[in-house]
């Protein structure tokens, strides 16, 4: 089952949720379930591409992600500049325009200077955005927001705000999606997703496929979008088949 074009979510936001589970499941190392998720990005790109979606945007390691094991955050970062260098050159192939989203100054001189490169290398894409949010927090993102404007001197307002936000350059989520069986969205895009569709997929992240994909995708084509107004609202702005027809 592939979902129809016509109400594919414009942008999709996914915390990547399980690739430690997937490894012990399997008496594994935590790190090798990490490699395993990079296999399932690198699948999950394809076919957003594939299926018309202009946006994705991923949660790879969050803010509060420092207080794991250090082995396991030696090894992520690690693991982010080795595929930070293996993926540039498919990315830019593909059309994907590259965007590391977080607080970047706690990361090593080798991890800032990939991210740099790889942005540099993929800045004039425009089939595909993808946003890694790396050593981010949507906490944190507000606070940012907020002390850019201060120091600005400039009024905090909602516009104000959204503009100084580290996703600016892109729309808000349609779609959140959260693998692993979890319920919750721990931190992420607290601003953006204000009226993203949340879906839940029981699947760990290395498992989540084209099947898993299309569910949550039809599952948001099934949904109504209110922002605020009520059903019959929505219903009543809604053109109707060949309304524009002359007769």
């Amino acid at each position: 089952m592939t979902a129809s074009p016509i109400c594919t979510p414009h942008h999709i936001a996914i915390v990547m949720d399980g690739n430690g589970r997937w490894a012990q499941k399997r008496f594994m190392p935590r790190l090798a379930g990490h490699k395993k998720g990079v296999d399932a990005l690198r699948r999950c790109v394809a076919l957003c591409g594939e299926r018309g979606v202009r946006v994705l945007t991923v949660f790879a390691f969050s803010s509060e992600n420092w207080s794991r094991p250090e082995d396991e955050v030696s090894g992520l970062m690690g693991l982010m500049a080795s595929a930070l260098a293996k993926e540039v050159a498919s990315l830019k192939a593909n059309g994907v325009r590259l965007q590391c989203v977080g607080n970047r100054s706690q990361l090593s001189e080798k991890v800032q200077a990939g991210l740099q490169e790889a942005e540099a290398q993929t800045a004039g894409n425009d089939r595909l955005v993808l946003n890694v949010c790396f050593n981010y927090g949507g906490r944190w993102d507000i606070a940012q927001a907020a002390e850019q404007l201060r120091l600005q001197q400039q009024p905090i307002t909602e516009e104000s705000l959204a503009q100084a936000m580290s996703l600016a350059h892109v729309a808000d989520p349609d779609l959140l999606i959260r693998t692993g069986g979890e319920k919750r969205i721990s931190n992420f895009l607290l601003w953006q997703a204000a009226y993203s569709e949340l879906y839940f997929s029981n699947a760990l992240w290395p498992d989540f496929d084209a099947k898993e994909l299309d569910a949550a995708i039809l599952d948001y084509q099934q949904r109504q979008r209110r922002f605020g107004k009520t059903g019959e609202q929505i219903v009543q702005a809604t053109p109707k088949p060949n309304s524009t027809a002359k007769h």
